[in-house]
């Protein structure tokens, strides 16, 4: 592919070796020279020096002729117009990188879809989302991305007095856009179909419909887990984020700010959230809130040297898990000398992202369930699906170990139900067994 690149800061410097590596025509620009001579002294890239905002320049970069316009600039406003004036010129896929919340959660207004842009990609908030991912089921985090938080997925216990036990799942009265995906039992999982039933203390995980969630888990989960304790330093916009990741599961959150009109307005915002008016690098602090108790210590700052401090601290005093967010990669080699488990780059997950969004094939692997017993798929749906494509579910034949998840049909993410049926050009997330890659691609692209 061809790939252009505006702005050569450290997002635009990483995404040209990334997608350089996997064998794309890279043409970066910047204002800078001096930042476009460092990335020649290292990667075969074509560069120019120019503004972003400036329709000539996106010209003289190829970008009428682009499979992908990245615009990567520190600027969230260049970013946006750049990126919508590449989509007038003609670039095929466009990308634009933004950091301010106001942005990346289109409230009141989608300004992707209002600029003529593909994709936003937030470097805050997928760093948030990938911590979440280690902290929660991958699997769950995968579906629940795909969906934009529509639907939900989650593992949990089946309660000893549940209603739904004993029962073939096809008569146990779970709501139609909710699905048991996983059923693990004495240590072994499996994925059900309507003749199978759960037991007391089975690990089940169920995916569907948000509005539909409470309903299903009241058949199998009649107790309240016990939380795990998880703590956060840093009320930044990506500790807002995870916060969020983490409403209405198993997790008790406290989340340390010591600015006392930031923490008031924490307080305000997230009202699922303990908020704690100190600094996580205070010893006696953590101690006073039992992080001998957490199951993860996070310290997501924009100060590095403090996220490495309190971290380590953490981890020192008997959290399970202690996890640090590093915007400088020079500090990586310190980690394992001072016991923190994992570090996170908003620069990688950003990149890993776009590579994430840039990806072709028709069949891909989201995410491992029950310990490789199931995989979740992404499949795009192609015209040449005869055996599917414009077919009730309930008259497909599929195999009893296939689970039709969600379904995304434009804008619209939904769990079909059997007089559903899937549409040519459709995206559809499917949980079955592993290594059904090929099989996917046979029945569902042709």
């Amino acid at each position: 592919m061809n790939v252009v690149i505006c702005g050569a800061g450290e997002v635009g410097r990483y995404a040209a070796e990334v997608l350089g590596a996997a064998g794309n025509n890279i043409t970066i620009f910047d204002r800078q020279a001096r930042r476009l001579r460092a990335i020649e002294e290292t990667l075969d890239v074509r560069s120019l020096v120019g503004n972003g905002a400036h329709a000539q320049v996106l010209m003289d970069a190829g970008c009428a002729e682009a499979d992908v316009y990245l615009a990567a600039t520190n600027s969230d406003e260049i970013n946006l117009l750049s990126a919508s004036i590449a989509a007038g010129i003609g670039a095929g896929r466009v990308i634009a990188r933004v950091n301010h919340s106001a942005y990346a959660e289109s409230r009141g207004l989608n300004y992707a879809q209002h600029l003529g842009i593909d994709h936003l990609v937030c470097p805050v908030y997928t760093t948030a989302v990938a911590i979440a991912q280690t902290l929660r089921n991958p699997g769950a985090m995968a579906v629940e991305r795909f969906a934009n938080g529509r639907i939900e997925m989650q593992q949990l216990a089946v309660a000893e007095n549940a209603k739904g036990i004993g029962k073939p799942l096809a008569s146990v009265g779970l709501p139609d856009a909710v699905r048991v995906a996983t059923i693990e039992r004495d240590g072994r999982a499996s994925i059900p179909d309507g003749t199978a039933h759960v037991e007391s203390g089975d690990i089940i995980t169920m995916v569907g419909d948000v509005k539909s969630f409470e309903q299903a888990l009241s058949l199998f989960h009649t107790e309240q887990a016990r939380r795990k304790r998880v703590m956060i330093m840093g009320g930044t916009a990506m500790g807002v984020w995870l916060c969020r990741q983490m409403r209405g599961r198993s997790f008790s959150v406290r989340l340390f700010e010591p600015d006392p009109e930031r923490s008031v307005e924490l307080s305000e915002k997230l009202p699922w959230v303990t908020v704690i008016r100190a600094s996580a690098t205070d010893s006696g602090q953590l101690e006073e809130e039992h992080i001998e108790q957490a199951s993860a210590f996070v310290a997501l700052t924009d100060d590095d040297e403090h996220n490495i401090l309190a971290s380590a601290r953490a981890k020192s005093l008997g959290a399970k898990r202690a996890i640090a967010v590093l915007q400088r990669q020079t500090y990586l080699h310190l980690l394992e000398h001072v016991g923190i488990d994992r570090a996170f780059s908003p620069r990688q997950t950003a990149v890993s992202e776009i590579a994430y969004l840039l990806r072709r094939e028709p069949v891909r692997h989201l995410a491992t369930l029950a310990e490789g017993v199931a995989d979740v798929y992404e499949v795009q749906v192609t015209r040449n699906a005869k055996k599917v494509v414009g077919i009730p579910l309930r008259d497909v034949r599929l195999s009893d170990r296939i689970i039709i998840a969600a379904i995304q049909r434009g804008d619209d993410v939904f769990v079909p139900g059997g007089d559903d049926a899937i549409a040519a050009g459709d995206t559809v997330v499917m949980i079955g067994a592993a290594r059904l890659e090929p099989r996917l691609k046979k029945t569902f692209v042709g």
